[in-house]
């Protein structure tokens, strides 16, 4: 077979434990979830759970978060990064795209002569 498939070829012990697989009774072959993986159920009342959190405590931390509404730590950094869009800048959780009107003010700030002393 290696003469054929060449680096294409899988390992006879991958063959074996397929046949394996398919004598015992399974006949789907697409992966089966790892018993470790994640399984993140988010809804909308999670996500603004956290949201609500986030603007009551901007420094709160992603294990204070999943602590408090009983979710894992990977379903609420999930919710903060990909769902709501928020990144920690100077351990402050931020939005990442601001809008202009939200732009200016943080600008003016940053040129003040106090920011910069």
């Amino acid at each position: 077979m290696k003469e054929v498939y060449g680096k294409q070829c899988l390992f006879l012990c991958t063959i074996f434990r397929w046949c394996y697989s398919y004598e015992t009774g399974r006949v789907n072959i697409k992966d089966l979830p790892c018993p470790r993986q994640a399984h993140a159920v988010t809804n909308n009342a999670t996500i603004s759970a956290v949201d609500e959190l986030i603007l009551q405590n901007c420094w709160i931390t992603i294990r204070e978060i999943a602590v408090e509404l009983s979710i894992g730590k990977g379903t609420a950094h999930h919710i903060i990064h990909k769902k709501l869009g928020y990144g920690k800048v100077c351990a402050q959780w931020v939005l990442k795209h601001l809008s202009e009107n939200q732009k200016t003010p943080r600008m003016g700030v940053c040129l003040t002569q106090e920011f910069l002393h």
